[in-house]
């Protein structure tokens, strides 16, 4: 689709002229490893779209700085993940700890980190809802590694947490980049987080059943960590467990139903990413 397809070729721009921009070069270095060696760039380009739904500009420098600023976040999560998998590789190539060790690996997800806040830094409630999502990850990771999920309630939580809440901060974003009210803020929020729960669910299941030349990473880690996955938790056979990301996708966008949104391409995404969390393969 052309008109998404410009849309996130803004935000790879935008996001190579931050990575560019980083001091020291040593550091510039990992983080152009990490960033722009692939990614579909879902989240930024969710930001992006979010934006023009919501009423602003498709071009607006505030959303593509708010875009970047996400997808830094996601990546520097995607470090210590892999760290704590013990994950080799990332997008078909070695993950950061991998090619650089854990102690570069953690200086370059602080890093992203660090460029991602200065970025939000100069709207307030940016700064707030990127930091609950922070918030919102840390605990997930706790949950995942210490308070294990054992229902599927728990699972749910957990989903929320670990992906659910940067694609809310995702889209919040952008609604806040088009100077939306509150209740517009927030269901462009519950929209994202019930499209990130779903693509949490469906991760679970390509783990279970992938290939992992196609997948781009290893399968079977869930299993291999004896990490929970809604696959394992719920004993569900796997097509009543894609039937609960269905779920989360009708929910996401009933979500957008309660709210003005400006009709056209940008909402046409939004509609055709929580049908294609269900059903990617990858």
């Amino acid at each position: 689709m052309e008109y998404v397809e410009r849309r996130r070729t803004a935000v790879e721009d935008h996001l190579q002229g931050v990575v560019e921009d980083v001091e020291p070069p040593k550091l510039r270095e990992r983080l152009r490893n990490v960033v722009l060696q692939g990614g579909k760039r879902v989240r930024p380009t969710l930001t992006v779209l979010a934006c023009e739904a919501a009423g602003g500009e498709q071009d607006d420098g505030t959303a593509l700085d708010f875009a970047v600023g996400v997808e830094l976040v996601h990546n520097a999560s995607l470090v210590v993940d892999d760290i704590i998998d013990r994950s080799d590789l990332r997008r078909g190539s070695a993950s950061a700890w991998a090619e650089y060790g854990y102690g570069q690996a953690i200086v370059a997800s602080d890093g992203l980190l660090g460029e991602a806040f200065a970025l939000f830094a100069a709207d307030p409630r940016a700064m707030e809802t990127a930091a609950d999502a922070m918030v919102e990850l840390g605990e997930g990771e706790a949950m995942e590694l210490a308070d294990r999920p054992e229902s599927e309630e728990e699972y749910m939580a957990l989903a929320r947490r670990k992906t659910g809440a940067l694609f809310r901060t995702a889209a919040e974003l952008g609604a806040i980049a088009a100077d939306a009210d509150d209740d517009t803020v927030e269901a462009f929020g519950e929209y994202a987080e019930r499209v990130g729960i779903a693509f949490q669910i469906r991760d679970d299941v390509l783990d279970a059943t992938a290939d992992p030349a196609k997948l781009g990473k290893p399968a079977g880690q869930d299993v291999e960590m004896d990490r929970p996955s809604v696959v394992r938790v719920t004993d569900r056979p796997i097509d009543e467990v894609n039937d609960l990301a269905v779920e989360q996708s009708e929910a996401a966008l009933a979500a957008l139903e309660r709210v003005d949104v400006v009709e056209g391409e940008a909402y046409d995404y939004l509609e055709d990413l929580a049908q294609f969390v269900v059903e990617r393969e990858k």
